[in-house]
């Protein structure tokens, strides 16, 4: 059989190397292997299919040898220091050469830097390895991170981002490096089972920087006395793991031992000081009770004079909603009235328009008649022209006497409450119309006596010029009496007019009435307020006493809290250092800077930030290390103590 491995030069080239290993009886020894016809393809797949074979072989020795041992490896351990030989020569596979002023640097601490920047939880190593003062080389602090890496179980975890950022990667390794194929991956994925070992390195006593990398083939061949020799090794190797067992049982049960003695006198002292607490804890139940009975008699008070307060309250609502009650009474008939007045008015409105209608009528037919008067006195134009201008005249204030009444209806129609004056009124109108037409009347028959006259003036014109121009002085009396009958008119719009300012203020004088009202019901609004406001005084005194029976509960409860934590206290245990890998808070692992520290109340481990706090404990009379979760309860213990 063929086994290949590679080497490296002091120039750090790789160099294939083929080793030919006789064959079993028989075997062809002349025919070419996978492995001889690979290298003359592809030389560097060849150095990764190499190195990927004796990673595997250098942590597949190493997980048997420690497993087989059962002990922690020291740094001293052949196969342990095999492995960190190999994965130097892994990670230094196709590194790029960096030129500087001096030298060349090619070395493997520049792509374990980035670990710090990808996984946040590797600084520690970082800051760790930068402060160990015997290291001077990159090479050698590279070392240190790997058996740092080993120590904390995490060497799988921070070379895996490594691999997956392979843009960064990239400016160290060439394209065809181990760490940049398929390879790296695959180790990545063994280096996961080394996570059983527990290793206990001391990297400050070495000389890293100087170590020359050689691998040492003959730990991987096996022989007939190698295996003979194992057996006996393994033999040795259990007693020793018995007697060292052995050894361990006695040392834990001195420990706890000594430990159960200072828990018992602590316990006693414990004891003791519960006692005392007890005590003041039943004085306090005495006094709390005594409050209690007061407050329950002083809230009896409160409660009589409540009820008293509010019995005078009601009486004074019930005065009060009787008062309201008759004034809304009398408001009521008030607006019942002034409702039948307004239907009243506003029938005796609808008869004032009806006359308004006839008289409306008439002067039409009044127009009429004048007209006709007109085409039978045609042939005396001359002389009655006068007459007919002052008939236009006439004309012309009837109109406006038309118009005004339509103003007035509207007047009527905006106050309702003025048409019953407005009656009185309206029949001296209709009187006044009817002496018109009585006056028209007159007129039309002086009119008949014209015609009969202008016939007699046809027979006799010259001896009736006479009585002619008597009847037109007539006729101009009668045009002045007109004028006299329109200007008394005007004044009774006038005197309409008065009434209606008057009525004006009747309303204005009602709305003041309502606004009374209005102000009538905002005070038994406010007064309902002030009943709502003594229900609520009543509804929060019984809840005082509801709190006041609350704080007494409270109380009961805290002594309860007091018999369980005396009960916690006597079953605490004080934990081991090799039980606890991780802070029971925080849950973060703990390292070599991430120290261990007991909590002396409960005797849990914890990091130093969650235990990070000294209290006097009735065990020791000092202040002592405490956890933030015991710390916190004694804190609320003591304040429950104090008055």
């Amino acid at each position: 059989m063929t086994f290949q491995v590679w080497g490296w030069r002091k120039e750090d080239a790789p160099q294939v190397l083929t080793w030919v290993l006789p064959e079993a009886a028989g075997g062809d020894r002349g025919a070419a292997t996978p492995c001889e016809a690979r290298a003359t393809k592809d030389p560097i797949a060849v150095e990764r299919a190499n190195l990927l074979n004796m990673a595997k072989l250098s942590i597949k020795g190493l997980i048997e040898s420690a497993l087989s041992f059962g002990r922690t490896l020291d740094s001293d351990y052949p196969p342990l220091q095999q492995f960190f030989v190999v994965m130097e020569h892994c990670l230094k596979h196709g590194l790029k050469v960096r030129k500087s002023f001096l030298s060349y640097n090619k070395t493997i601490w520049g792509p374990l830097e980035l670990v710090e920047k990808l996984y946040p939880e590797a600084e520690e190593i970082g800051a760790s390895v930068r402060d160990l003062p015997g290291l001077k080389t990159p090479l050698g602090r590279a070392r240190a991170w790997l058996r740092l890496a080993l120590m904390q179980k995490k060497m799988a975890d921070y070379l895996r981002c490594l691999i997956i950022q392979r843009d960064l990667l990239s400016e160290f390794y060439e394209y065809h490096a181990l760490m940049m194929e398929e390879e790296g991956t695959v180790i990545v994925g063994l280096l996961v089972g080394l996570n059983v070992i527990d290793a206990n390195l001391c990297v400050k006593g070495e000389d890293l920087d100087s170590q020359v990398g050689v691998i040492d083939f003959s730990m991987y061949l096996k022989n007939e006395e190698d295996i003979g020799n194992k057996e006996r090794n393994v033999q040795i190797a259990a007693i020793l793991d018995q007697k060292n067992y052995v050894e361990e049982l006695n040392r834990q049960l001195n420990s706890t031992v000594s430990t159960l003695h200072s828990r018992v006198d602590s316990l006693e002292k414990s004891n003791t000081k519960l006692i005392e607490e007890l005590a003041i804890a039943k004085n306090n139940i005495i006094k709390l009770q005594e409050e209690n009975h007061q407050l329950r008699s002083e809230n009896k008070l409160i409660l009589m004079k409540t009820q008293q307060h509010m019995e005078v309250t009601k009486v004074d609502v019930e005065t009060e909603l009787q008062t309201y009650k008759h004034s809304r009474q009398g408001l009521d008939e008030m607006y019942n009235d002034a409702r039948r007045q307004l239907r009243d008015e506003s029938q005796l409105r609808q008869d004032v328009e009806n006359e308004l209608s006839v008289q409306v009528s008439m002067k039409h037919e009044i127009e009429l008649a004048m007209k006709l008067l007109e085409k039978d006195i045609h042939e005396k134009q001359d002389t009655l022209i006068g007459l007919r201008q002052q008939l236009e005249e006439v004309k012309a204030i009837n109109i406006e006497m038309y118009q005004k009444l339509q103003g007035s209806e509207d007047g009527l129609k905006e106050k309702n409450e003025i048409i019953a004056q407005l009656e009185e009124k309206t029949n001296k109108i209709t009187t006044a119309m009817r002496q018109l037409e009585q006056r028209l009347q007159q007129a039309e028959k002086a009119q008949v006596e014209a015609e009969d006259e202008d016939e007699k003036y046809r027979q006799e014109c010259l001896s009736k010029s006479d009585s002619l121009q008597k009847q037109i002085s007539q006729k101009e009396k009668q045009l002045v009496r007109l004028e006299t009958d329109l200007k008394i008119e005007k004044e009774w719009r006038q005197t309409l007019q008065e009434d209606l300012q008057k009525e004006k203020d009747a309303l204005s004088h009602l709305r003041h009435e309502t606004q009374q009202i209005i102000s009538l019901k905002k005070e038994f609004l406010n007064l309902q307020d002030e009943n709502q406001q003594l229900k609520k005084i009543y509804h929060e005194q019984e809840q005082a006493l509801q709190e006041l029976g609350n704080k007494l509960s409270e109380s009961k409860l805290k002594i309860e809290d007091i018999k369980e934590a005396n009960k916690a206290l006597q079953g605490l245990v004080w934990l081991k250092d090799k039980e606890a890998t991780h802070c029971k808070l925080c849950e973060k692992e703990f390292s070599l800077s991430k120290r261990k520290h007991h909590c002396r109340n409960c005797g849990e481990i914890f990091c130093n930030a969650c235990s990070d706090n000294e209290l006097p404990l009735p065990s020791s009379p000092k202040p002592v290390r405490v956890c933030d979760s015991c710390h916190a309860l004694l804190i609320q213990r003591c304040s429950s103590n104090l008055p």
